[in-house]
């Protein structure tokens, strides 16, 4: 059995440790918003944080998560309270397809929390998720906007995790 927060509520689940990561959010737990891309950790489009860094939830075995916090794009705020980087990204017009969008919110998200106001080579250095598009321009004006936006914000409290059991082997 495998125990991980996934945006505040405890999971659970007997599915197979060497399971990716992506794997248990898309298809256990229905959350939607972390993409698929390439599968090997190269596109980014599978972001989300474990314990507030930035990771490729396709590589990322379930085991290798076991009792840690990850954050999916669900998870950042509801939908009528965009954080600032979100916020970030409708102002500067980034998404194009769109389908990249979530995880590179994710990594900005992640950037940003450690890197408060990041230099244009700091974000080129930390953004290495993969935009068929092209809106990289966009993408780094929409993270200076959010750092400014967030450089007086003091972080929320994490809420009070609760308890779901999902997935169990080959149901």
């Amino acid at each position: 059995m495998t125990k991980f927060a996934v945006n505040g509520k405890e999971f659970e689940t007997n599915d197979p440790g060497d399971m990716p990561l992506l794997w248990a959010l898309r298809d256990r737990l229905k959350m939607h918003g972390t993409k698929y891309g390439c599968g090997i950790g190269a596109c980014g489009a599978c972001t989300v944080m474990i314990d507030g860094q930035a990771m490729r939830s396709c590589q990322i075995p379930i085991a290798n998560v076991e009792g840690k916090a990850v954050t999916t794009i669900e998870g950042l705020a509801p939908a009528d309270a965009p954080t600032p980087v979100q916020a970030a990204w409708i102002a500067e017009q980034v998404p194009q397809c769109g389908y990249c969008q979530s995880g590179m919110i994710m990594a900005a998200t992640a950037l940003l929390a450690s890197k408060p106001n990041p230099t244009d080579a700091e974000i080129d250095e930390a953004m290495t998720n993969i935009c068929r598009c092209g809106t990289y321009p966009r993408i780094r004006r929409a993270i200076h906007r959010a750092a400014g936006a967030t450089a007086s914000a003091a972080p929320a409290a994490p809420a009070a995790p609760a308890t779901e059991t999902t997935g169990a082997a080959h149901e």
